[in-house]
């Protein structure tokens, strides 16, 4: 009888067991379900990017070069001019009144001349009989000479007066865009020098330059690439997503700013269409260094652990493993990993979130990594400082 009970009791205690592992069992989660594509390789190109503001080439504010009444403008607010074109007119009397007394001075001293130099040969005749002194025949060679300086002085008197008649033409001094006008005719303007009144102003408009600052490792960099040819530059508008425009670096300033580590760079963009202006801001890219293979994962795939960068990966038994690795810049809307990966490694693009701690096992569907159309990407509008800047072929 003990017997039996004994074994009733080990049935019982089994039982329970049993049901407690099935419970146990039954209350297991699944493992997450997460993508795995194997890297990306492909070409690419490194690019630096700076955000910067376009210049004119050339800007000129136009000014009188004689003062008077302005009598007429020529013009139309934002016209393109060409150089030589009228912009305004002067009132031309002054100046022509000007000029007639200027003439008259000068007919003055031609028969002064005409005198003296009679004169001075009688004078000649006379010595020569010695009916006249050495003195005398000297005061009236010297009478011809002050009398022929005050026929250059005429001249040039002249020619002044009538450069004042020119100048009450003010014409474009380059070709470009046209500001407003900034007086009306019947106004007095001052003239002739850099305090005169500012009538308008003419910008070039094609090429224009872009004006950006960068880093000395920058300078170095580019200096160095210059003994290959000038480095080429894109260019891109602040609403817009593709670096449409291009241009190259032509010039780099010859000192580097000692209170911002920076120095002042400057690209030369083709604009026949007129549409950028000076004043405008964009976003530039320089290449940099030549194109190389590299492999490339979605940015999501790529985790924070502490100060390094991860990416998880999978293992044939489904295991998952971190692997730390070196990024670089986005390209087609990829992120490019520079070490730490093989181009067989199945890297989680998908449900990275599900990872909670490395050695878990995971439900693995294969995947493919595509480029992101570069009208799909949303435009960079926080660029690094240019005195702190990481560049694009050297971030991570």
């Amino acid at each position: 009888m003990r017997t039996v009970k004994i074994v009733a009791a080990s049935a019982i205690m089994a039982a329970v067991l049993y049901g407690c592992s099935s419970k146990s069992e039954a209350q297991a989660p699944p493992a997450p379900a997460v993508t795995v594509a194997t890297p990306l390789v492909q070409d690419v190109q490194d690019w630096d990017e700076f955000t910067g503001r376009f210049e004119a080439t050339q800007s000129v504010e136009v000014r009188a070069r004689v003062g008077g009444y302005i009598q007429g403008v020529h013009f139309r607010d934002g016209d393109y001019v060409r150089r030589g074109q009228l912009l305004f007119t002067l009132d031309p009397r002054p100046a022509q009144a000007a000029l007639a007394a200027a003439r008259a001075q000068l007919a003055q001293a031609q028969a002064q001349l005409t005198l003296a130099r009679a004169e001075s040969e009688r004078a000649e005749t006379l010595l020569a009989s010695q009916a006249i002194s050495q003195a005398e025949a000297d005061t009236r060679r010297g009478a011809l000479q002050t009398a022929e300086a005050a026929i250059a002085a005429a001249n040039a008197n002249v020619r002044a007066r009538q450069l004042d008649v020119e100048f009450t033409r003010v014409t474009a001094p380059i070709s470009g865009r046209v500001s407003d006008r900034r007086v009306d005719a019947g106004n007095l303007v001052a003239g002739g020098s850099s305090a005169a009144d500012v009538l308008t102003t003419v910008v070039s408009s094609a090429p224009i330059h872009f004006v950006f600052d960068g880093s000395e490792a920058v300078l170095l960099k580019y200096q160095r690439q210059a003994r290959r040819g000038a480095a080429p530059i894109e260019v891109r508008l602040q609403d817009e997503s593709d670096y449409s425009r291009s241009g190259t670096l032509d010039f780099t300033d010859n000192a580097v700013d000692t209170a911002s580590g920076v120095v002042r760079l400057r690209a030369v963009i083709a604009n026949a269409d007129g549409f950028l202006k000076p004043g405008m801001f964009g976003q530039a890219r320089l290449a940099g260094a030549g194109s190389y293979q590299a492999m490339l994962v979605p940015d999501a795939a790529i985790a924070t652990d502490q100060a390094r960068r991860i990416v998880y990966v999978v293992a044939n038994d489904g295991s998952v493993s971190p692997r730390p690795v070196q990024t670089g810049p986005l390209v087609d809307g990829l992120r490019v990993v520079r070490a730490g990966l093989r181009p067989d490694d199945r890297v989680i693009i998908n449900g990275v979130q599900r990872i909670q701690q490395p050695g878990m096992k995971v439900q693995a569907t294969n995947g493919r990594i595509q480029p992101v159309a570069r009208e799909d990407q949303a435009p960079v509008t926080t660029p690094a400082p240019a005195s702190t800047a990481t560049f694009a072929n050297s971030a991570g």
